[in-house]
């Protein structure tokens, strides 16, 4: 192999496909983990901070801040911990995905460049390829992949 030929096969084998999607799951997740936390009171997994309702309403200008601020509370939670750990990788990417297009078009429709662009590239890889090989997702191929296709 020549010089140049043989780093490129080392970057196309699983195991690099696997590190890349899993720093792909982890940087999405992080984003979407961080906001979950602050929108909880602190000391406490999921007790909503009350102060979460007038962001919803005053800063974000959402209908129902009492209801869309308990879901996306749970939703950046919980479609983030899935991510991170690879389980309903792309079930969890898609979720976020649906979040982070209504923060575009309803919250922040001027930050698209930065960071909204970055987040939508991420979960659509995440949705296109999966959690690879260092997912939970591994554990259920077996179960939910067609017979006679590779992993």
């Amino acid at each position: 192999m020549s010089l140049i030929q043989r780093p490129i096969a080392l970057l196309e084998t699983r195991f690099f496909e696997g590190l890349a999607l899993l720093v792909a799951r982890l940087a999405l997740a992080a984003q979407f983990w961080r906001s979950a936390r602050t929108k909880v009171v602190d000391g406490t997994w999921l007790q909503i901070d009350p102060i979460t309702f007038d962001l919803f309403r005053d800063e974000y200008h959402m209908p129902f801040p009492e209801v869309s601020g308990v879901l996306a509370t749970y939703a950046e939670h919980g479609l983030s911990a899935l991510v991170m750990l690879g389980l309903a990788t792309r079930f969890g990417a898609a979720g976020l995905l649906v979040m982070t297009g209504v923060v575009q078009l309803f919250v922040y429709p001027d930050a698209f460049w930065n960071p909204h662009v970055l987040w939508f590239g991420l979960a659509l890889v995440l949705i296109a390829r999966g959690g690879g090989m260092f997912a939970l997702d591994r554990a259920f191929d077996s179960i939910f992949k067609p017979k006679g296709t590779q992993s």
